[in-house]
C-alpha cells in the first residue's frame, strides 16, 4: 500500500497529466492537426516529461507505461479537447496559459518529490523536477518543428526550476512533505502566471 505522500505525488502527477494532455492537444488544434496528430501531441506532452524523469532515475519501466492509468488521463484530456475544440478555440490565450501553468506546477512538485523519494542528492532532485515540468513541452514543440518554449519565452524553466528548489529547501528545512510540495508548486505557478503575463524574459544574447 502506497504511504500518504506517494500516494499524494501519484494523484499530483495524473492531475498533471491530464492538464498537459489538454494543452498539448489545444497545441494540435492550433496548427491544424488532424485527430491523430492531436492525439500524439497530447500523449507527446503529458507522458514525455515523467517518463525522461524516470528513465533518468532508474525507475523502468517508467510509471507511465506501467500504468495504465496514466494512459487513461491522456486519453481524456486529448478527448476533452476534441469535443469542446470550437469552444476553447474562441477562449483567451489567459485561460490556457494558466492550465499550462498548473500543469507545470504539478509536474514540478511530481518529479521534485520522485527524486527526493530516491534520495538523489538537492541538486538533481531540483534539476529532475524541472525537467519533469518542461520535457512533455519540449517534445511538443520538436514535434511542431518550432523552437521549445522553454528555451525563451516567459521564464518557463526559471518557474521550473524556482520551484523545484523552493520544494527541496522546505524539505531540507524539516517541514513535512505536504506543505513542501504545496508551498513550491504554488511558487512556480505564480510565477509563470506572473511571467507570462508581464512578459518577463532572461537577458536576450544579441
Amino acid at each position: 500500500m502506497q504511504t500518504r505522500p506517494a500516494k499524494l505525488l501519484y494523484i499530483v502527477d495524473l492531475a498533471g497529466t491530464l492538464l498537459f494532455a489538454f494543452e498539448g492537444a489545444s497545441a494540435g488544434v492550433q496548427d491544424e492537426l488532424d485527430i491523430l496528430g492531436l492525439t500524439v501531441l497530447a500523449f507527446s506532452t503529458a507522458m514525455g516529461g515523467g517518463i525522461i524523469r524516470d528513465v533518468l532515475i532508474g525507475s523502468v519501466p517508467p510509471n507511465a507505461l506501467r500504468d495504465w492509468r496514466y494512459s487513461v488521463m491522456a486519453l481524456c484530456g486529448a478527448a476533452a479537447l476534441f469535443f469542446l475544440h470550437p469552444f476553447v478555440g474562441q477562449m483567451p490565450a489567459t485561460p490556457i496559459m494558466i492550465l499550462d501553468a498548473a500543469g507545470l506546477a504539478l509536474f514540478v512538485v511530481s518529479g521534485t518529490g520522485k527524486a527526493l523519494q530516491h534520495e538523489l542528492p538537492p541538486l538533481n532532485a531540483i534539476l529532475l523536477g524541472a525537467i519533469t515540468g518542461v520535457g512533455g513541452g519540449t517534445i511538443r514543440d520538436v514535434l511542431l518543428a518550432k523552437i521549445p518554449t522553454v528555451l525563451w519565452a516567459d521564464v518557463y524553466a526559471t518557474s521550473a526550476l524556482i520551484g523545484a528548489t523552493t520544494m527541496v529547501i522546505c524539505r531540507k528545512l524539516k517541514l513535512p512533505p505536504v506543505p513542501s510540495a504545496i508551498l513550491g508548486g504554488s511558487v512556480c505557478f505564480a510565477l509563470r502566471v506572473v511571467g507570462a503575463l508581464r512578459h518577463w524574459n532572461l537577458p536576450w544574447v544579441h
